[in-house]
């Protein structure tokens, strides 16, 4: 079954970086377009990045834009999230999935942004 296990948040100070990673299994990783969601306390799920199944397209919300940047490795099967300049309100629990075929969720990575 689709597996999808995000690993690399942590505590870290404003202005300072992380990369999260995600690997997957159980699907052909490859065909699919993959995305980062961010649950920020008391708020809904959102979609904060996208990338095409080739890799070749981005899309970001107005949130991350400049800041942010989605990568992926279909050798293996693995998409990454490098965030720089973090503020706070990226706090949040960071998943991953696919936005075209939602699978179910991993339990994601905490990010807490706070000096």
């Amino acid at each position: 079954q689709v597996q999808l296990v995000e690993s690399g948040g942590g505590l870290v100070q404003p202005g300072g970086s992380l990369r999260l990673s995600c690997a997957a299994s159980g699907f052909t990783f490859s065909i699919y377009g993959m995305g980062w969601y961010r649950q920020a306390p008391g708020k809904q799920r959102e979609l904060v990045a996208a990338i095409s199944s080739s890799g070749g397209s981005t899309n970001y919300a107005d949130s991350v834009k400049g800041r942010f940047t989605i990568s992926r490795d279909n050798a293996k099967n693995t998409v990454y999230l490098q965030m720089n300049s973090l503020k706070p309100e990226d706090t949040g629990i960071y998943y991953c999935n696919r936005p075209t075929a939602v699978a179910n969720w991993g339990q994601g990575t905490q990010v807490t942004v706070s000096s």
